[in-house]
């Protein structure tokens, strides 16, 4: 009897320790972090006149306001300092967010900001230009390169917006907006910015990649103002590129997010 009590006892250890072996041999999986930033991205969809008409470079549009015929060949601009705010009314801010878009043929420019807090997002900002501080900052990196052909060599300072093409109603046959200026005691700061409501919620979970679409309405420079007849060179800050900074601030729209 006691022999078999011992067997049986060896038997129960026998199984725990084979029980505790395969528990250390397959150790419970760890769990995955969850995310705590995303990615949202930012299509810039351009576009002719308030019917939403589809734009390229190197074809010829008529004005829909001023009946003049238009035909980029460039148009590149600076979107700086972005800004989303949450559905608790607080913003958060992308560091080093500097963006210089340039509109190509048969391409929609995206932009991408990274790091945002995972959240409930409802309204934009953003800054048309480049700030005061950079602009006095001296040779700078990345989008703010003086390589990209957005910079004054002779005034220091960044060309904001550069919007270049041919149109037969110009008196030179072409026309070059080169926008800029940041200084406001001689009242040429032409530095815009602009706060957009999504018209709903945009969720940043780290999983997904949310989107925000705008339209960009190229026809917008003509809007109030300024005739290709009358002006057809800006070259430097003043009240022309003031102007053009007005117009061109109201081609964009957020037209929906996804």
């Amino acid at each position: 009897m006691k022999r078999v009590k011992y067997l049986y006892s060896i038997l129960i250890v026998s199984l725990l320790v084979g029980f505790v072996s395969c528990k250390k041999d397959n150790p419970e999986p760890t769990p995955e972090p969850s995310a705590t930033t995303g990615t949202v991205k930012v299509k810039l969809d351009h576009k002719w006149g308030m019917n939403w008409d589809a734009f390229a470079m190197n074809t010829a549009y008529t004005h829909p306001m001023s009946a003049e015929e238009i035909t980029f060949t460039k148009l590149k601009y600076y979107i700086s300092n972005v800004k989303l705010k949450k559905t608790d009314g607080t913003w958060w801010s992308q560091p080093e967010s500097y963006f210089l878009v340039e509109v190509g043929e048969n391409t929609v420019p995206e932009l991408s900001i990274s790091g945002v807090p995972v959240g409930t997002y409802t309204d934009i900002e953003y800054t048309i230009g480049v700030d005061s501080t950079r602009n006095v900052s001296g040779s700078q990196t990345g989008a703010l390169s003086t390589s990209n052909g957005m910079f004054w060599s002779w005034n220091s300072g960044y060309i904001f917006i550069k919007a270049e093409g041919t149109s037969p109603d110009s008196p030179s046959g072409a026309f070059e907006y080169h926008i800029g200026g940041f200084k406001d005691e001689n009242n040429t700061n032409a530095i815009r910015v602009n706060t957009q409501s999504f018209g709903g919620e945009l969720a940043v979970t780290g999983s997904n990649n949310p989107m925000i679409h705008f339209y960009v309405n190229a026809a917008r420079f003509w809007h109030g103002g300024i005739l290709l007849a009358n002006v057809n060179t800006v070259h430097m800050p003043g009240a022309n590129a003031i102007t053009l900074a007005d117009n061109f601030r109201e081609a964009f729209i957020v037209h929906h997010i996804h």
